[in-house]
């Protein structure tokens, strides 16, 4: 068949419809101005048309060097049209970025954290030390030597932190792999065993011990906001976030409730978290309620509730190591060892989930009165009160 039968001068007076440069090239136009490109081809006997672009964008030099070869794919036995589709699916892969997909993993797992993950620190692992590095690379090129180099600055050092970054990284890639794209899922397992065990050791938040706890108890006397939110915070055995945000829309009477997306470890409950509250937690709320802003007990200066850092300041300004959160080992030190309180309930004041997903399905309680009886003990200890012994029957 003869080619070339067209001229680049001579399209442009072309009429509208169907112009034949040979060898199965066609330029069709709809109208003076527009047209487009098409390849009539015979692939695996079957008659088949393949669209080259439009005309004029795509000149007619440049329709005969894509028409030959297409030309050429179908002597070597392939099919050009479905060579070209995989051709656009590659491309459109590589350029799914580690950045666009970790941020994609992290805005689907956002109804799963705490408080939908406002705070970000899930994603901030993630993106202070690995997008850095590799976030601008396709997520399909990703391998372990990459996640390696991202983690071996802080491997040993800040080992809790690079855990929790290559962990994430971990979801992050099983997710890039269910939006189909080719990636190595196993990166991150190899790039372990690549960085090797981390030789720091995370260490606990050092605890008052319990005997000592009712000295530091009672020092906190003032009445100010930090000095009342420590002190319901000892009594509760809740972690500080509770506590900062607790609203008196969450009281009633003797029993405080925590919405459930305030509780950490508790991802995806649906229930909300009952506290019973001691006579003394009852008495530091109502002189919590002098300072009350807008329903929060514990209101910052500036902000709509103290900072995360308030009550730990207050310890380091006397010279203690140790912290808000260590009172909660405190308590369950003492229910460990002063009291005959069974392992579930103990755990419950904590604020803990107990046994497995089948047993919690046919328990049903919260200890709720078990935890009250407990909780008020521990409020005379720390008070200093007299309060009679606790024995706990075994259900």
């Amino acid at each position: 068949m003869a080619k070339n039968r067209l001229s680049a001068r001579a399209t442009s007076a072309l009429e509208p419809g169907k112009h034949c440069d040979g060898a199965g090239l066609w330029l069709v136009k709809s109208n003076r101005k527009a047209g487009k490109w098409v390849l009539r081809i015979t692939v695996f006997g079957k008659r088949r048309e393949m669209g080259l672009g439009p005309w004029p964008d795509v000149p007619l030099s440049e329709a005969r060097e894509k028409a030959d070869a297409a030309r050429q794919e179908v002597r070597n036995g392939q099919d050009p049209i479905r060579a070209r589709t995989e051709r656009r699916r590659d491309a459109q892969r590589s350029l799914h970025l580690f950045r666009d997909i970790a941020r994609d993993a992290y805005e689907a797992r956002k109804s799963e954290l705490k408080g939908d993950g406002v705070a970000g620190r899930w994603f901030s692992p993630i993106e202070i030390h690995v997008l850095p590095k590799i976030g601008s690379i396709p997520v399909t090129e990703i391998t372990q030597i990459d996640l390696r180099d991202c983690l071996s600055p802080i491997w040993h050092t800040k080992s809790e932190t690079a855990r929790k970054a290559l962990n994430r990284t971990s979801i992050c890639l099983k997710h890039a792999a269910a939006l189909g794209l080719d990636v190595d899922i196993q990166a991150p397992e190899k790039a372990r065993a690549l960085l090797g065990k981390p030789r720091h050791t995370a260490k606990n938040i050092p605890s008052v011990p319990w005997s000592e706890a009712p000295a530091f108890y009672q020092s906190l006397a003032e009445g100010s906001v930090t000095h009342l939110a420590l002190r319901l915070l000892m009594l509760t055995g809740v972690r500080s976030r509770p506590i900062r945000f607790m609203h008196l829309d969450q009281i009633d009477g003797d029993t405080w409730t925590i919405p459930a997306e305030q509780i950490k470890g508790r991802r995806g409950a649906t229930s909300d978290f009952r506290v019973p509250l001691s006579l003394e937690a009852q008495e530091v709320i109502a002189e919590a309620n002098r300072h009350a802003r807008d329903g929060f007990l514990f209101p910052g200066t500036r902000k709509r509730v103290i900072s995360d850092a308030t009550m730990a300041q207050l310890m380091e300004r006397r010279g203690m190591d140790e912290r808000p959160h260590g009172f909660r080992s405190s308590l369950r030190d003492w229910l460990a060892e002063a009291t005959d309180a069974r392992h579930e309930v103990a755990e419950t004041i904590l604020g803990h989930v107990v046994g497995g997903h089948v047993e919690r399905a046919y328990r049903r309680t919260d200890y709720l009165d078990q935890r009250r009886a407990l909780l008020e003990r521990w409020a005379a200890h720390l008070t200093g009160a007299p309060c009679a012994a606790v024995k706990l029957a075994i259900e």
